[in-house]
């Protein structure tokens, strides 16, 4: 649970961070029953070549750094063309000395349904180390886990990459302070609910600048990891990209924070004061 918790934190926060297969490599999905009209999403939050870089901070050690991007691949899978987003995560300096992390994620979204094809997982953290790979199967609701291992899943399942790009075209503009959204991530072969609670907008200076912010916090099982309900909380840009600016978590064994380093390919103009 701590692991996922954590792993989970740094997602939600910086949008972050897995195994590949090489692009010829990938395995087909082909629809063998009906015909099956899959939604559209009119996606204006995201396009491709976009890139996100994160600072991560342990207490007040420099964790490491986190990079998310968008390729510029248009991969067809499935009979659907789709984005290739890419996550890294390392960790550096006196942190890499006892906990070392290299954390490599990738998803192939559709890019007319925002939902996942292939999801890849490679996690080296500490030498706890995990490798996924999860073959969405959108006209047959399930998901291949390996060895031919399926699950039944609901409509619009994400994995744990996609979620955070499917929030980022919720319509957020009526919000209202203590509004929960959710979205369902299948992660380690069981659905988790990922709800967060709109708190309100602020206006939060970083390294980066000054940015007019909607904080989130996200719904956390107390106890284990965190002490308090509200010990997350992240902060997105206020316009229509709602790309994480800062993340910060206090937990049972200290605080993590993440902070946007530096971005580019952006889809709009930022909501950037000074």
């Amino acid at each position: 649970m701590k692991k996922f918790v954590l792993i989970g934190t740094v997602t939600m926060i910086a949008g972050i961070i897995c195994l590949s297969f090489e692009t010829d490599q990938l395995p087909s999905i082909e629809n063998n029953g009906p015909v099956k009209e899959l939604p559209v999403i009119n996606n204006e939050a995201f396009k491709r070549g976009e890139m996100l870089t994160f600072r991560m901070h342990y207490g007040i050690i420099e964790a490491g750094v986190a990079t998310l991007g968008i390729t510029e691949e248009v991969k067809e899978i499935a009979g659907r063309t789709t984005y290739h987003v890419v996550g890294l995560g390392e960790s550096r300096g006196a942190f890499d000395l006892f906990f070392k992390v290299r954390d490599r994620y990738e998803t192939y979204i559709d890019d007319k349904s925002i939902v996942p094809w292939i999801f890849l997982r490679h996690v080296n953290e500490g030498g706890y180390k995990i490798d996924q790979s999860y073959v969405f199967n959108h006209y047959s609701e399930k998901v291949n886990v390996g060895n031919n291992e399926m699950y039944n899943i609901e409509p619009n399942m994400q994995d744990m990459l996609s979620a955070f790009y499917a929030a980022r075209n919720l319509d957020l503009g009526a919000a209202k302070p203590g509004e929960i959204y959710s979205i369902n991530c299948f992660m380690d072969k069981e659905v988790w609910p990922m709800k967060v609670k709109f708190i309100g907008r602020e206006t939060i200076t970083t390294g980066l600048g000054t940015f007019k912010c909607l904080k989130y916090r996200p719904i956390v099982q107390k106890g284990r990891v965190f002490k308090h309900e509200e010990d997350l909380n992240v902060w997105i840009t206020d316009d229509k990209n709602h790309i994480p600016i800062l993340g910060q978590a206090n937990v049972l064994v200290g605080s993590i924070k993440a902070e946007l380093k530096s971005y580019k390919g952006l889809a709009h103009p930022i909501a950037k004061v000074n």
